[in-house]
């Protein structure tokens, strides 16, 4: 059995509770993750600036995967590589949102743009990433350095349409994937979680089957295909689920801590 080197995390739904609390013990378990030798990074849809409540508290050092992939930046948010949607396809995708009638949000730099300052999740958006957004009064305006789109619904089903429209008519030109059951990101082609866990293990010079990982979403699947052992959350789809190598308890129930607890640490030392 391959010893773990390196352990990777989403954010929310597995590292944060629902209501966004990062949990005594699952800062304690990211401590002992290190007392251990095992290194800690998370890789989130969250933009950089949504990331940065998570430094210090989990004493975070080394680089942090934004956009689904989207972006790597260090603790201090310096940004070591980003890919940003080109804005035609930016503008495909806010056309094919605005046709099933989403609110629609952007990305770009610092700024989180909205249209709608009373819109969808607009509020618990603000208590997620601590930052209020910046009203515009077109995003078609501010397209030329967007790093992602977002479609915004408490109508899931519409949501669902949302996604397998924008496939459609995007195709190749962007990825897009559910970061959560109200959220449809899209962001720049080629762009994934498992793209910033490969970045990640190339710079540490880790290789992947000393790779844990830990997610609970369908973005957090291409995280499980570059690593040794993938972990789904409790609170994770059934077909997320599936595709791990085991399930811990849900997000409610400090999952990402017993993870780490009973099926990480014991292969912090190499067992034959």
């Amino acid at each position: 059995m391959t010893s773990i080197s390196l352990v990777i995390s989403d954010v929310d739904g597995t590292l944060v509770t629902t209501e966004k609390v990062l949990t005594e013990r699952s800062r304690d378990a990211v401590s002992r993750l290190a007392a251990q030798g095992i290194a800690f990074s998370i890789v989130s849809s969250r933009p950089p600036f949504g990331l940065r409540m998570l430094v210090e508290p989990l004493h975070l050092r080394l680089p942090m995967g934004a956009y689904n992939g989207g972006a790597l930046v260090m603790p201090d948010l310096t940004v070591l590589e980003q890919r940003l949607l080109p804005p035609e396809a930016a503008r495909e995708a806010m056309t094919v949102l605005r046709s099933l009638a989403v609110d629609i949000w952007a990305f770009a730099g610092d700024r989180w743009l909205v249209e709608e300052p009373d819109g969808a999740y607009i509020e618990r958006e603000e208590r997620t990433i601590r930052v209020r957004p910046t009203i515009v009064e077109r995003l078609a305006d501010h397209l030329d350095a967007v790093a992602k789109i977002v479609g915004v619904s408490d109508d899931f089903e519409r949501l669902t349409a949302c996604e397998l429209a924008a496939r459609r008519t995007l195709g190749a030109s962007a990825s897009i994937a559910r970061s959560q059951a109200y959220y449809l990101d899209v962001t720049a082609a080629g762009t994934n979680k498992g793209v910033a866990v490969a970045e990640l293990a190339r710079r540490l010079g880790i290789e992947a089957a000393a790779i844990a990982t830990i997610g609970d979403m369908e973005n957090d699947v291409a995280m499980f295909r570059k690593s040794g052992l993938s972990i789904a959350m409790g609170n994770a789809s059934p077909e997320v689920k599936r595709l791990a190598d085991t399930v811990t308890l849900s997000n409610e129930e400090d999952g990402f801590a017993t993870a780490v607890e009973r099926l990480i640490l014991p292969r912090a030392v190499a067992t034959g």
